[in-house]
C-alpha cells in the first residue's frame, strides 16, 4: 500500500519525530504537472484599455503588471463564500485585481445572472451566475495541498517585495488560488498545509484547541529539567498563554534536542516560549501538523492530500 505521509496525532512524540525527513539533494522542487501552468505566478498579461476618443467596440489591450493581493492565510479568508462585492468576486477568481476589476464592470464585460451590471458596490452570492467576456466564471474547487516546506522561504504567496517565496514551490499545484494554513517563519521548515478552503483552515487554527503541532527543535544550548517542568505547567507570554501538550529531549545525551508538542497556533508562539527561558532556537521544524507528516516528501515537493486525510481535517 502506498504511504500517504498521513498519520493521527495521538501517535506518541517520538514516533512522530522518528519520521522526518532528512534535507534532501534533489535538483529542485516539485512544481507539479507541466500542463497545469498556475495562471496566478503570472497574473494576467492583459487588461482592457477604455479610449474616449473610440466607440466602445474598439477596445484596445495593454499589456500591465499583474498586482499582487496582500499577504494573507487561508484561515483569514473566511466569509469569502458569502456574499460579496463583484470586484472582489472577480479578483478571487484570479480574472484581475479589484481596481481592474473596477474597469472591467464599468466597460459592461461582466454580467450577473444575464444582466450586464455597470453599478460599482454590486454583491453576489455563491449562487449567482456571473460572467466576464460572455465566459461563465467558475467558483473554484476546494484544493489541499502538503509542502515540505525548506528553509529560506517565506510562508506568503502573494508578496511583491520578498525574494523567495513558498510562491515558487507550489504555484504550479493548481489552477485555484491556495494559501497557507497559519503562517510560518522563513527560517522555520516542515509540513505547511495549503488550501482556498478557508472554514476549515479556521477551525485548524483557531484558539486554544486548533490543530495538533510536533516541533523538532534544536536549541543553543541543552534544555535544563526545570525550564522543562516550567513549559509543561505553562508559560505566560505577551500574546497569552502557551499551554503545552507534551514535551521531551529526543535524546537524553543531546538535551539540545527537543521534541514539543503543541495545538496553539499563534505566531513565532513557539520561538517566544523558549526566549522567555533564556534558550534561542537554532533550527525549529514542523513534523506534523493536524495529523499531516512530511514521510516521503524531501524539502521543496509537495503533494495532493488524499479524500480520507481531507475528511479528517474537517471532522477532527
Amino acid at each position: 500500500m502506498k504511504s500517504t505521509g498521513y498519520h493521527r496525532s495521538t501517535l506518541p512524540l517520538y514516533k512522530i519525530l522518528s519520521m522526518r525527513s532528512d534535507r534532501s539533494n534533489s535538483k529542485g522542487p516539485n512544481r507539479g504537472p507541466k500542463q497545469s501552468e498556475n495562471r496566478f505566478v503570472k497574473g494576467p498579461s492583459k487588461t482592457w484599455d477604455n479610449d474616449d476618443s473610440k466607440e466602445s467596440s474598439e477596445r484596445q489591450f495593454i499589456s500591465k503588471k499583474y498586482r499582487s493581493a496582500r499577504n494573507r492565510t487561508a484561515e483569514s479568508l473566511v466569509g469569502v463564500n458569502d456574499e460579496i462585492r463583484l470586484n472582489r468576486y472577480l479578483a478571487n477568481a484570479g480574472i484581475c485585481s479589484r481596481r481592474e476589476a473596477d474597469d472591467l464592470i464599468q466597460a459592461g464585460l461582466v454580467e450577473v445572472n444575464g444582466k450586464i451590471v455597470i453599478e460599482m458596490g454590486i454583491k453576489v452570492k455563491p449562487s449567482d451566475v456571473v460572467k466576464y467576456n460572455s465566459a461563465t466564471i467558475k467558483t473554484d474547487k476546494m484544493r489541499y495541498v502538503v509542502l515540505n516546506k525548506p528553509k529560506g522561504f517565506l510562508a506568503s504567496m502573494d508578496d511583491p517585495t520578498a525574494k523567495k517565496t513558498v510562491l515558487e514551490l507550489v504555484g504550479n499545484a493548481c489552477r485555484e488560488r491556495i494559501y497557507p494554513v497559519s503562517q510560518m517563519e522563513r527560517g522555520t521548515t516542515g509540513v505547511l498545509l495549503f488550501t482556498n478552503d478557508a472554514e476549515t483552515a479556521k477551525k485548524l487554527t483557531t484558539g486554544l484547541n486548533g490543530a495538533i503541532n510536533i516541533y523538532h527543535i534544536v536549541l543553543d544550548k541543552p534544555l535544563k529539567k526545570v525550564d522543562m517542568n516550567k513549559i509543561v505547567e505553562g508559560i505566560e507570554l505577551d500574546c497569552g498563554k502557551a499551554p503545552v501538550e507534551e514535551i521531551k529531549y529526543i535524546d537524553e545525551k543531546n538535551k539540545r534536542e527537543i521534541g514539543l508538542r503543541i495545538s496553539v497556533n499563534r505566531n513565532r508562539i513557539v520561538r517566544k516560549l523558549f526566549a522567555n527561558l533564556g534558550y534561542e532556537i537554532e533550527q525549529l521544524d514542523r513534523v506534523s501538523f493536524a495529523g499531516l507528516t512530511k514521510k516521503s516528501l524531501t524539502r521543496g515537493q509537495y503533494r495532493f492530500l488524499e479524500p480520507k486525510e481531507v475528511g479528517f481535517l474537517k471532522t477532527r
